[in-house]
């Protein structure tokens, strides 16, 4: 998996940690990344699913309901979240690949209450890892990695490649959050 601690202590652009990648590295990533979060949620039940932790930093200004903001997110909520945000700069990756000009968002998320047991995240995280490979398929032989946008002022410019990496990094940065939820779950049910 990519090392994002650079990336965060500003050490290194972010271009630069993804200069290097091939569409075949995104697609090696994707599968570590997948890998990953099925390793966390390993030995999880259906009741950790949906076991609402304590999380003093909850805050997600994206939310659209006002009363959400505040949130602790269940395991369901974060698995849902990453893999609808992954997917989303895969779908719009390959379209930068073919010189499609970014054109805003391109996100579509299940609804994180419908998500309550422990296969359906399991089928969650499989079906993502359907789809980033399928988005790659949609490259063509020599991309256009001329091709560039800035997402979020933090991670700069970025052609394809690193408009891809973008919902890898958004992964990464929700891993240790699986963690703890599980932690906690596990400790709530005396595992």
């Amino acid at each position: 998996m990519l090392n994002f601690t650079p990336v965060q202590e500003r050490e290194i652009a972010f271009a630069d940690l993804t200069a290097r990648l091939t569409p075949e590295d995104l697609a090696t990533l994707t599968n570590e990344m997948i890998d990953e979060m099925l390793a966390l949620i390993a030995g999880c039940v259906d009741e950790d699913v949906t076991f609402i932790p304590v999380d003093p930093d909850a805050h997600d200004s994206f939310s659209a309901e006002n009363a959400d903001v505040n949130l602790a997110w269940t395991l369901g909520h974060v698995i849902v979240h990453t893999t609808a945000s992954s997917e989303e700069s895969a779908a719009l990756a390959a379209e930068m690949a073919r010189g499609v000009p970014n054109h805003g968002r391109s996100r579509s998320e299940e609804p994180w209450e419908n998500v309550t047991t422990i296969a359906h995240c399991r089928r969650r995280l499989e079906e993502s890892r359907r789809i980033r490979l399928a988005s790659l398929g949609m490259w063509p032989d020599s991309p256009d990695l001329e091709n560039r946008h800035t997402a979020y002022e933090f991670v700069g410019e970025n052609n394809a490649i690193g408009y891809f990496v973008l919902g890898l990094f958004h992964d990464d940065s929700h891993l240790a959050q699986i963690a703890e939820i599980v932690r906690q779950a596990k400790a709530a049910r005396g595992a």
